[in-house]
């Protein structure tokens, strides 16, 4: 941790408040909150990258189709919008931390039952539950972020992107080596992760239950129907923001190739000639790319008042690596992976760029269920149609060139999004 983060948690440090009042939270509660956000932030994608390498074996097993295993891929994405959506309500309701809490049982209980479906059904309910968790969690970190560090949102975001990218790299290179040392099940080897999630639950069971913590927090949530004024009718006019379009397609189509990626890179490679376990040490490397730039890209993103040349340096590295895999996909393999794990940062851009577009954390949690809801619908057809467009053809090349393409609109909405402006501006 920089001295920067360390900052975050020193009482003295300077404050900068939203229009609402805040309590000061004591240092303590402050490192609760850091080592809560990273636990958290390593259990919000091993449910999708861990099934990746073991894909084949699942499928297998289950009699999966190719049309139904991208249905599989796709299932993130569709949870995310759907059950997305509710977070804001939930957490004026219950508050921010009570939510993640309650997201973080349910990964550790579909994890927990993944491995026991004997269907494809069973299987799809059980990756539901866990998803739900994942999608509520998701919505509510940039808010946990700007309530509790509104003077460090680059570093803090930066802080939990970089677990969320290493518990992404660590299930996708760990799964296969412990499914081996497991028997050789891919029940166990997706079963185990359940593990993580339960260690996690840990700091948000004694963070729920904070008065402190939950008036923080609550501050930070968007205001309820009934006190909403001026800032009940920006949030229904919200629609009517061309940054707030700008983010949600960008967050879309961002989440389109992360979830392409994560679902189906390591049979893209396995089809090349590449060996299992191989094919998940290259996603993991993939994963493993945004460790250290998730970590800095968005305290360089906070500094600049224009975020967009990054969107478009991510977007051509992302073209180059659709290209390679087309072109030499064994012989270039590993060239591939890191420019593809360059370009799968639009992660952590994206989310800096929602805490930067509102002035208020009721802005920002209004942006980032709209952004991130938004997004995740848009995305729901893209691992759908890589597998039906893999079916249907028999090879990668038809999937590949939709790959590269919609890296094109990808680097135009991150222009956009990138602008330098606000919600309350535009509304």
């Amino acid at each position: 941790m920089s001295n920067d983060d360390l900052a975050t948690l020193d009482p003295a440090a300077p404050a900068q408040r939203d229009h609402e009042p805040h309590p000061a939270p004591s240092p303590w509660r402050r490192r609760i909150v850091v080592v809560g956000l990273l636990l958290a932030a390593l259990n919000l994608r091993p449910a999708v990258t861990s099934l990746g390498p073991l894909l084949k074996e699942v499928r297998d097993d289950l009699g999966m189709s190719g049309t139904i295993a991208g249905l599989l891929t796709s299932m993130p994405a569709a949870c995310f919008a759907v059950f997305g959506i509710t977070a804001p309500r939930l957490a004026r309701r219950f508050g921010p931390g009570a939510v993640v809490c309650t997201g973080l049982v349910a990964i550790a209980t579909g994890l927990a039952l993944r491995p026991l479906a004997g269907g494809t059904v069973a299987f799809l309910c059980a990756s539901a539950l866990g998803l739900a968790g994942i999608a509520v969690s998701n919505i509510l970190m940039p808010v946990i972020v700007k309530g509790w560090f509104p003077d460090r949102v680059g570093s803090m975001t930066g802080l939990y992107s970089m677990g969320l990218s290493l518990g992404t790299a660590s299930a996708a290179a760990a799964t296969v080596p412990m499914t081996d040392a497991l028997g050789g099940s891919w029940r166990a080897g997706l079963g185990v992760w359940a593990v993580l999630a339960g260690v996690a639950m840990v700091p948000w069971l004694f963070l729920a239950r904070d008065r402190t913590h939950r008036r923080t927090e609550r501050a930070a949530a968007p205001e309820p129907a009934s006190d909403q004024s001026a800032s009940g009718a920006a949030g229904a006019r919200i629609t009517r923001s061309p940054t707030a379009w700008a983010m949600a397609v960008f967050f879309g189509l961002q989440s389109t190739a992360a979830y392409i990626t994560m679902g189906w890179m390591p049979q893209i490679f396995r089809d090349a000639g590449v060996s299992a376990s191989t094919s998940g040490v290259l996603l993991a490397v993939i994963m493993a790319m945004g460790v250290p730039l998730a970590f800095v890209l968005p305290r360089v993103a906070a500094r600049l008042r224009n975020q967009g040349v990054l969107a478009v340096v991510l977007g051509v590295c992302g073209l180059i690596g659709y290209t390679g895999l087309w072109l030499a996909p064994a012989g270039g393999a590993w060239v591939w992976a890191v420019l593809l794990g360059v370009a799968n940062c639009a992660f952590p851009l994206a989310l800096t760029m929602i805490s930067m577009r509102a002035r208020t954390s009721a802005g920002v949690v209004r942006l980032s269920a709209f952004a991130q809801s938004t997004g995740y619908l848009l995305s729901i057809p893209g691992p759908l149609l890589v597998g039906a467009l893999y079916q249907h053809s028999g090879g990668w090349g038809a999937p590949l060139a939709l790959m590269a393409g919609l890296m094109v609109p990808q680097i135009v909405t991150g222009l956009l999004a990138g602008r330098d402006r606000t919600l309350e501006d535009e509304i």
